[in-house]
């Protein structure tokens, strides 16, 4: 499939807020980069204001746009067409524009294992995994890292309950199990890999930590979501333990480039959109 015809292609994101979307710098830069005419736009959309947002998506012929907070699982009710990744996860952040039927896709969770695995962990198979969170973020990385067939997944939450909910809705994808924050010792003590999968230790909030680092042995790799900054609190602590550690930076590339193979049907060019992110962050 390749939609690139003689007009520009007219591309964007959507959320509230939005200022701070490294998403144009990355997309504008891989359009250049592939000689794709078109333009990648930053839309600060308020919840009030999303399903007129997504008629002129059809309207004015968006061959897609990204989706981030608050708008990943408002957004499917205005769909045409779920996949089943987008579907399962139970939000979008990729629409596709296919000739006015818009489809929603998820990208989030094939962008963060494509990372890990070329970043940090080339098999994941029979892993014993420790999942930090269980929110929408939490969905997304979960369903990718269940088709990886690990040993096990378990799934710490200071809400045991809505983990809980989580491990038994996808009870069918693999060996998946929930415990409460203050459990994080015991979940700890066989963990292969650690993935913080909350909002803490983002940018501003540097200081945050999602665990004690002291409870890690320094055998484990130890992931964070987060790529501003782009080593967390977190990171830092578990590096000086001896643990790999694996930043946020690559899921937030890869989910960008399954995103742009979408709309364009040529493959992203990853260097120069990570190069892009980071020449914007001044790094």
């Amino acid at each position: 499939m390749n939609p690139i015809n003689k007009h520009p292609l007219k591309l964007g994101v959507i959320g509230d807020p939005i200022a701070h979307s490294k998403s144009p710098v990355m997309h504008t830069a891989a359009l250049r980069e592939c000689s794709i005419p078109g333009s990648y736009s930053a839309l600060h959309i308020q919840p009030d204001r999303l399903e007129a947002m997504i008629r002129t998506v059809r309207e004015e012929e968006y061959r897609g746009i990204n989706v981030t907070i608050p708008h990943k699982e408002s957004v499917m009710e205005l769909l045409d067409e779920l996949g089943e990744d987008a579907r399962r996860i139970g939000a979008v952040n990729t629409i596709v524009n296919e000739g006015g039927r818009l489809i929603g896709r998820n990208t989030d969770g094939i962008g963060y294992v494509r990372s890990l695995k070329e970043e940090a962990a080339a098999e994941l198979e029979g892993r014993r995994i420790v999942v930090l969170g269980a929110g929408g973020a939490a969905r997304g990385i979960i369903y990718a890292l269940a088709a990886e067939a690990p040993d096990r997944i378990l799934l710490l939450n200071r809400t045991p309950e809505r983990a809980e909910k989580l491990a038994r809705e996808w009870s069918d994808l693999a060996d998946i199990a929930a415990l409460p924050s203050e459990r994080a010792a015991e979940a700890l003590k066989t963990a292969d890999i650690v993935i913080n999968t909350t909002s803490v230790g983002m940018h501003p909030h540097l200081e945050g930590l999602p665990l004690d680092p002291a409870l890690l042995r320094g055998s484990e790799i130890v992931s964070d979501l987060i790529y501003n900054p782009l080593e967390t609190r977190l990171l830092r602590s578990a590096r000086q333990q001896g643990c790999r550690t694996h930043g946020g930076l690559g899921m937030f590339v890869y989910q960008g480039a399954y995103a742009f193979e979408y709309w364009t049907g040529v493959q992203a060019p990853v260097g120069v959109m990570r190069r892009a992110v980071l020449a914007s962050m001044n790094v």
